[in-house]
């Protein structure tokens, strides 16, 4: 890792969702099911209507992904409390955005306690009390308040101090300082050294990967997951005008939109976003048939896992397949994932993870 540097109270910002949604529950899913996720992209914009399209629309951070608008709740979920000490964590987000799914699933799995929040997508009005306008936003207390924002920084830091108790989660945070870089586009945007590390000494690391291998593959398909995975969302939620639109009228229906606001959203929104997915098509220069990129990629991690592992992470997942089955969530309920679902061998793999992490 990096030398680290001391931050503020305040950490973490690049894997983020502005706005989304609630999906169907899949068509592929023979059981009862247990919940519905979805997805759809946004970004904020401009005041009056064209805010509204533009907040419930179109894609962050050039489609990394789609978040979709979901009724504002506060819940909690029960959970073992943690071994030693207590660790209050509440999480601001949208529901169906993949980068908090991926701290959900994260969570989750480890068994940790925490609230949620849901951000309404437009006015952003439960995360006021931050500079930083972005989800996932996740406060921390462990002896003192602390806020993390970036996915993989939350995903990161949470993670080496649930191993490690040598240091103060705070002192933890530090070690993902972030960094300002300007993308090809002449956008200035935040990183964070680091993000994909866990700050552990020489025998914590020994215990947790015991060979090297083992942590090379880990961080190289978490990146992948945030840098490639994500990019292949939108395209395929948007596909048509009639995917596009049946996404739209379940953000209507579950977000929170009054109901001249939700008729314009689902339109506009609709074809919006259609023509936006042409342009994210066109960035990540993907195929003419959006769902061959999909396919590929999924069946390419299907392979990385291999038929003598129950996961990547052996017989328990680990943090490459929790932020692998955070993305792909998201797309639960629309045509993409009903199609992923039966046109890769994702399936077996897609199961186990559902299984383990209800467990």
């Amino acid at each position: 890792p990096l030398s680290a540097r001391p931050q503020p109270k305040m950490a973490g910002a690049g894997r983020v969702c502005r706005v989304g949604a609630l999906l169907l529950p899949p068509a592929w899913r023979l059981r009862a099911p247990g919940r519905a996720f979805g997805a759809a992209a946004g970004r904020g914009g401009s005041s009056g209507s064209g805010r509204l399209v533009l907040g419930a629309a179109f894609a962050l951070g050039g489609g990394a992904g789609l978040c979709l608008a979901a009724r504002q709740r506060l819940r909690e979920h029960s959970a073992a409390e943690l071994p030693a000490g207590s660790l209050q964590l509440t999480l601001y987000q949208y529901k169906t955005c993949p980068f908090c799914s991926k701290v959900r699933a994260f969570l989750d799995y480890h068994g940790l306690p925490y609230e949620i929040v849901e951000v309404n997508p437009i006015m952003r009005k439960e995360i006021k009390f931050s500079s930083y306008r972005k989800v996932p936003i996740l406060l921390a207390n462990a002896g003192s308040p602390l806020q993390l924002n970036d996915s993989s920084v939350i995903i990161s830091a949470i993670k080496t101090y649930l191993i490690s108790r040598r240091n103060s989660l705070e002192e933890i945070v530090s070690f993902y300082p972030p960094v300002k870089m300007v993308t090809e586009q002449g956008k200035e945007v935040l990183e964070y050294e680091n993000k994909y590390w866990l700050m552990l000494d020489e025998k914590e690391t020994k215990r947790v990967y015991p060979v090297k291998e083992v942590r090379v593959e880990e961080m190289k398909w978490r990146k992948w997951a945030d840098d490639w995975l994500v990019h292949l969302i939108s395209p395929n939620v948007y596909r048509t005008p009639k995917e596009a639109l049946a996404s739209f009228d379940y953000i209507v229906r579950e977000g929170k939109f009054g109901t001249l606001e939700g008729l314009f959203a689902k339109y506009v929104g609709a074809v919006a976003m259609f023509f936006v997915s042409k342009r994210l098509k066109k960035r990540h220069q993907l195929r003419d048939d959006v769902r061959e990129d999909l396919y590929e990629a999924v069946n390419k991690w299907v392979k990385a896992v291999g038929k003598n592992r129950l996961f990547m992470g052996g017989n328990q997942p680990n943090l490459a397949d929790l932020a692998v089955y955070g993305v792909l969530r998201v797309m639960e309920g629309l045509e993409a994932f009903d199609d992923m679902m039966v046109h890769t061998n994702i399936q077996p793999w897609y199961q186990r993870m559902e299984e383990v992490i209800e467990k």
